[in-house]
C-alpha cells in the first residue's frame, strides 16, 4: 500500500488528481441515478440504459485520463488515437452491459452486473495504459495488476447491489460513493503496478496524440458528464413530481371508493386507502410497508387470489384487534409509478353473511317460536329412524296439540295466541334433554323426538312432565287457564319403521288422547289403527250418502 501512496505523492499533480476524483464522484452519482430511472422507465428503459452507460463509461474514461494527465513521468509521453478511443468504447459497452444485467431482477443479478461493470473499469484502464506511449519501456507487476482487478470487481458489485436493493437517498449516496471508490482504487492500484524504464533510443509515434490534445478530449468528456448529470438531476426531480402526483391522484380516487384498496409490490403493501385502514383498524399510512400476509388469515390466501386473478374470492381479513372479518377480495395487476404492481380490493361482507345465515335459519326454523319447522324436523327424524332400524335402538315421537287453542284466538286475539305458542315452546324445550328436540309443525301442533334408547316408559314420563309443567304455567294466566295439551306417543322400530308411518301412529295416539278427555297422553297400540280406519271408513260413507241424498227420517 505504501507503493501505491508513494506513486501518487511523488509522480502526480495532486490538483489534477483531486479533479479526477471529483469527476469520478459526479459520474458515479449520475450513473446510479440514471440506472434507477431506467429501472422504472418501462418501455423507454433501453434508452435510459444507453444514457447511463455513456455517463458511467465516459466518467471512467475521464477519471483515468485526467489522472494520466496528472502523471508526470519526467520523460516525453503521448497517447495512441485508436487505443484511446477504443478504451472509451470499451468503458461504455461493458458498463452498459453490467447495468443491464443488474436490472434483470433475478437473484444475484445486481452482483453479477457489478462484476461486469468492474470488468469494464479494468478493461478501460489497461486499454488506456496500452495507449500510453513514452520513450521507454513499461514493466507490469502481475500480482498488483490482479489486486487492482479484484478490488474494482468487489467494490463495483457492492455498489450496484446497494443501488438496486433500496431506492432511498442513503443507498443512492452510498452506492455512488462505493462506485467512486471502485474506479479510484482500481486506477490507483493499477498505476502502482507499472514501472517505467527510460530508453534514450525509443521515439514516440508521429501520429500519437499529445497530452494537450488529450486534455481537450477529456474536457469534452467532462462536459458531457456534467450535461448528463444535469439531465439526470432534472429527470429525477421530474420523476419524483410525477410519482408524487400520480400517487396523490390514485390515493384520492382510492379514498373515494367504499371498498378497501391496497397496492402491493411483491408481497408488501405500498399504499392503502382510508377504507382499508378503517376495515383493519389502522391508519392508512400505518398499513404501507407491512407484508400483505399481516392481514390475510389463510396461509395460501395470496396464492388463491393469484390463481383467481380478476375474480372475487371470499376470505378472512385480520383486524388489528384480532377479529376476523369476512371479505370478498379481487386481485388485479395495475401500473403504478411506472412499474407493475398488484391492486387488492376488499369488500366487507359481514352483513351479507349475517343475512345469509338468517335466511338459512328461517329455512329450517319457525319464525315465531324459534323451533325446528316441519321440513327440518322431518330431515332429523329420517336420520333418527334410519339409525334406529339399522342398530335396533329405540326412539320415540311425541305429537302435541293444544286443547281449546282456537277459543284463545277468538276471545283474546291472535297476538295473545302467538304469545301463548311462544310460552309453550319455551316451557317444553326447557324440559328436554340433549338427545331430544322439539319442532312446531304448524298452528298449535308440535312434535318432539326422543333419541338415544328412548323406551315407552321414558316417553310416558316426559309426556306427564310436559302436561304438569303447562298446567302449572296456566295457573296464573287467564288465557293459559283455558288451554291444555294432548300428547300422542309412537315408538320406532316397535310401531313403525318409516317416518311417515311413525308420524301417523303418533297422530292416531293423539286423537285417542283427545277422545279420552284431553289434557292427557296416549301411547299408540295396533288396535287404535283399526279403530281409526273404521271411523274414517264410516266418515267417508256418510259423506257419500249425504252427497247422493240417501238419508231418510225414521
Amino acid at each position: 500500500m505504501l507503493t501505491v501512496i508513494g506513486c501518487f505523492t511523488d509522480q502526480h499533480d495532486l490538483r489534477l488528481v483531486g479533479l479526477a476524483a471529483a469527476i469520478c464522484a459526479i459520474a458515479a452519482l449520475t450513473a446510479i441515478r440514471l440506472l434507477r430511472h431506467a429501472g422504472s422507465a418501462g418501455r423507454t428503459r433501453l434508452t435510459w440504459l444507453v444514457v447511463a452507460a455513456i455517463s458511467s463509461g465516459t466518467g471512467i474514461f475521464a477519471t483515468h485520463f485526467i489522472a494520466m494527465l496528472a502523471f508526470q513521468p519526467s520523460i516525453p509521453s503521448a497517447y495512441d488515437h485508436g487505443l484511446t478511443l477504443l478504451s472509451l468504447v470499451i468503458a461504455i459497452c461493458l458498463t452498459g452491459l453490467g447495468l443491464r444485467v443488474a436490472l434483470l431482477g433475478t437473484q444475484g443479478a445486481s452482483w453479477l452486473g457489478g462484476l461486469v461493470v468492474g470488468l469494464g473499469i479494468a478493461a478501460m484502464h489497461y486499454t488506456g495504459m496500452a495507449a500510453f506511449e513514452v520513450t521507454g519501456h513499461l514493466r507490469w507487476n502481475p500480482a498488483v495488476v490482479a489486486a487492482s482487478i479484484v478490488v474494482g470487481e468487489l467494490f463495483s458489485a457492492v455498489a450496484l447491489s446497494t443501488a438496486i436493493r433500496s431506492r432511498s437517498l442513503t443507498s443512492l449516496l452510498a452506492s455512488a460513493a462505493i462506485l467512486t471508490l471502485a474506479i479510484g482504487a482500481h486506477h490507483t492500484i493499477g498505476m502502482a503496478a507499472v514501472t517505467i524504464t527510460e530508453n534514450p533510443l525509443a521515439t514516440l509515434s508521429p501520429h500519437a496524440m499529445s497530452p494537450t490534445w488529450l486534455a481537450g478530449a477529456v474536457a469534452l468528456a467532462s462536459l458531457a458528464i456534467f450535461v448528463l448529470t444535469a439531465t439526470a438531476h432534472a429527470l429525477s426531480l421530474r420523476e419524483q413530481r410525477r410519482v408524487h402526483g400520480e400517487t396523490e391522484r390514485m390515493r384520492g380516487l382510492a379514498n373515494a371508493a367504499v371498498e378497501g384498496l391496497i397496492v402491493v409490490d411483491g408481497h408488501r403493501v405500498v399504499t392503502a386507502n382510508v377504507s382499508f385502514g378503517r376495515l383493519v383498524g389502522l391508519a392508512d399510512a400505518a398499513v404501507a410497508g407491512l407484508p400483505v400476509s399481516t392481514f390475510l388469515t389463510e396461509a395460501n390466501a395470496w396464492q388463491r387470489l393469484a390463481c383467481a386473478m380478476g375474480q372475487p374470492v371470499e376470505l378472512g381479513l385480520r383486524h388489528a384487534a384480532g377479529e376476523i372479518i369476512a371479505v370478498e377480495a379481487i386481485l388485479r395487476r395495475i401500473d403504478f409509478a411506472g412499474k407493475s404492481h398488484q391492486a387488492l380490493a376488499v369488500r366487507d361482507i359481514r352483513e351479507r353473511k349475517q343475512a345469509e345465515r338468517h335466511i338459512q335459519y328461517l329455512a329450517h326454523h319457525d319464525a315465531l317460536t324459534g323451533l325446528l319447522n316441519r321440513t327440518a324436523f322431518n330431515a332429523v327424524l329420517d336420520r333418527a329412524v334410519a339409525a334406529a332400524v339399522e342398530t335396533g335402538a329405540s326412539i320415540a315421537v311425541l305429537c302435541l296439540d293444544l286443547d281449546r287453542f282456537k277459543a284463545v284466538n277468538d276471545l283474546f286475539g291472535h297476538a295473545a295466541g302467538d304469545a301463548m305458542l311462544a310460552r309453550v315452546a319455551r316451557c317444553v324445550t326447557g324440559l328436554l334433554g340433549p338427545d331430544q328436540c322439539m319442532a312446531r309443525l304448524g298452528g298449535d301442533e308440535f312434535a318432539i323426538l326422543m333419541d338415544g334408547q328412548a323406551g315407552p316408559d321414558a316417553a310416558e314420563d316426559l309426556a306427564k312432565t310436559i302436561i304438569a309443567a303447562l298446567a302449572a304455567q296456566a295457573s296464573d294466566r287467564t288465557a293459559d287457564a283455558m288451554v291444555g295439551v294432548s300428547i300422542g306417543i309412537a315408538l320406532c322400530p316397535q310401531d313403525a319403521m318409516e317416518r311417515q308411518d311413525l308420524m301417523v301412529h303418533a297422530d292416531t295416539a293423539l286423537y285417542r288422547a283427545k277422545a279420552d278427555g284431553r289434557g292427557t297422553y296416549g301411547v299408540f297400540e295396533p288396535e287404535m289403527g283399526i279403530a281409526v280406519r273404521e271411523r274414517h271408513g264410516v266418515e267417508r260413507d256418510l259423506e257419500c250418502a249425504l252427497a247422493r241424498d240417501e238419508f231418510h227420517l225414521v
